[in-house]
């Protein structure tokens, strides 16, 4: 299948690249590119690097979702989504469901001030967290209902969708209904190990149930050759959704 009917038949795919090192992380931009993904950069890289590198590192046209995952006070969110919509030009942007009503309204708010808006996503459970781990932080609910509560608080007030695991597709689906994104990480082709991240998916899997993006980093950064990786992911999401027609 060729890039261009693969791109328009999935979802799209966000490499991550969680690393300080330019020459890599461009390389692995240019890897991603040519499988038709997009990039996702975080905290690591933009905190060694800043926006000018942030820039510097994309090939022309490549979708950048900036995971900043901004969490404060409503006013200095506002000023934070601003300046990135203005100085990267993201797609997409994170921001802490858990910084409240006022604080998500004022993120979007800001982003459709800018002359590209960026689709505002709200985090929810971060896919390291079980429910050991946010019953250690003081949140006494299951992760299912943690979740869903607060993606239809951010939903209420303006977000165009969550960060959410695989396994909580078909959940957010029924409680946000089919316009509210839903861009997945954790996600592991076959053969790959989970890592840190405890609920995870193959890439067709995750479609199959409706994710609208996916974000696939370690399998593609760390293998031997990144360039192989990426296109092997995108070969394995075109049998996919083959399959599934």
């Amino acid at each position: 299948m060729s890039k261009t009917s693969l791109s328009a038949r999935i979802a799209p795919v966000f490499c991550a690249i969680d690393t300080i090192e330019l020459a890599f992380a461009a390389r692995c931009a240019r890897a991603a590119a040519a499988a038709g993904f997009g990039v996702k950069l975080g905290k690591e890289f933009f905190t060694a690097h800043g926006p000018a590198e942030v820039r510097a590192i994309l090939p022309v046209g490549t979708p950048l979702f900036l995971d900043l995952k901004f969490h404060d006070i409503p006013n200095t969110v506002a000023g934070a989504v601003r300046s990135a919509a203005a100085a990267m030009g993201p797609m997409m942007l994170t921001v802490h469901a858990t910084g409240g009503p006022a604080m998500i309204r004022q993120a979007v708010d800001a982003a459709h001030q800018a002359r590209q808006r960026p689709l505002i996503l709200a985090v929810t459970a971060l896919t390291s967290l079980d429910a050991s781990d946010l019953q250690a932080i003081g949140v006494n609910e299951d992760v299912s209902s943690y979740v869903v509560r607060l993606a239809k608080m951010a939903q209420a007030n303006g977000a165009d969708g969550v960060i959410c695991a695989a396994t909580e597709i078909d959940m957010l689906r029924k409680a946000c209904g089919p316009d509210f994104k839903l861009v997945v990480p954790g996600i592991r082709p076959k053969g790959s190990a989970a890592g840190d991240q405890k609920r995870v998916m193959t890439p067709g899997d995750a479609l199959k149930l409706g994710a609208d993006h996916l974000v696939i980093g370690r399998p593609i950064t760390e293998a031997a050759s990144p360039e192989a990786s990426a296109q092997a992911i995108a070969q394995e999401l075109a049998e996919s959704v083959l399959g599934a027609a």
